[in-house]
C-alpha cells in the first residue's frame, strides 16, 4: 500500500482558532436579532458551518456563548472607539461611526437590559469606569468643562451618539427625508459633534452660570 495514500486520505487538523470565530460572529448575529432566549444553538452552528457539538467545546453553554459574544463586541467598540485625553467631540464622532457600521453591538446591548435586567458584565463595567475617570482627569485639568459630573457628561454623550441611530421611526419619517441617506447621516453627525463640543468645552464661571446686571 502506498504510504502516500494512507496521508492523503487523513483528515487535514481543524483550525480550531477559525472555526472559533466563525461561531462566534454567527452568535453575535444570531443573539442581535433574537437575544439570548430566543436564540438557537442550531442555528448557529448552521450559520457558521460549523457542526454544533464544537459549539458546546469551545463556549460551554448558550449563557456562555453569550458572554463570550457580548465581550467580544465591548471589546472591538473600546478598540474603535478610543477616549484618547478626554476629546468627547473624537469619542463621539468615533462612536457614532461604529455603531452606524456594526447596529448588532446596539441590538446586544438592548436585549442585555431587557432580559438581564441592566446585569452588567465585569469587562463594561470596567470599560466604562476607565473612560470615567479618563473624562474627569481633563476635567481637573481644565480640558472639559467641569459643571455636569464626569459620569452625567459620559452619560449625555453616549445617548448624543445614537440619538439619530435610535431615534423613534415617526421622527425619522417627520423629516420627509430617508432617515439612512447619506447626507442625513452626515448632517446629523455635525449636529452631533457641535452638541458635544458645546457641552464639554471648558469656560469660566460666569459663562456657564450668567448673572443677572
Amino acid at each position: 500500500m502506498d504510504p502516500n495514500e494512507g496521508a492523503a486520505r487523513s483528515p487535514r487538523p481543524r483550525n480550531s482558532a477559525a472555526t472559533k470565530e466563525l461561531l462566534l460572529t454567527a452568535a453575535v448575529a444570531e443573539f442581535a436579532e433574537f437575544g439570548l432566549a430566543g436564540a438557537r444553538i442550531d442555528r448557529i452552528a448552521e450559520r457558521a458551518g460549523a457542526n454544533k457539538r464544537l459549539l458546546y467545546v469551545y463556549f460551554g453553554d448558550k449563557d456562555q456563548l453569550f458572554e463570550a459574544a457580548l465581550h467580544q463586541q465591548i471589546g472591538k467598540l473600546a478598540q474603535e472607539t478610543p477616549l484618547v485625553d478626554g476629546d468627547l467631540v473624537a469619542y463621539a464622532a468615533a462612536r457614532f461611526d461604529f455603531m452606524l457600521a456594526h447596529p448588532e453591538t446596539a441590538r446586544l446591548a438592548a436585549w442585555l437590559r431587557f432580559e438581564r435586567h441592566g446585569r452588567s458584565s465585569q469587562t463594561e463595567i470596567d470599560s466604562y469606569r476607565a473612560k470615567v475617570d479618563t473624562i474627569a482627569a481633563a476635567q481637573r485639568e481644565g480640558r472639559l468643562d467641569d459643571g455636569i459630573s464626569a459620569a452625567d457628561l459620559f452619560a449625555m454623550v453616549l445617548r448624543l451618539t445614537e440619538s439619530w441611530l435610535d431615534a423613534p421611526p415617526a421622527l425619522a419619517a417627520a423629516t420627509g427625508a430617508d432617515p439612512r441617506a447619506p447626507h442625513r447621516l452626515a448632517e446629523h453627525r455635525a449636529a452631533l459633534l457641535e452638541a458635544v463640543r458645546r457641552i464639554t468645552a471648558p469656560g469660566t464661571a460666569e459663562q456657564r452660570h450668567p448673572t443677572d446686571t
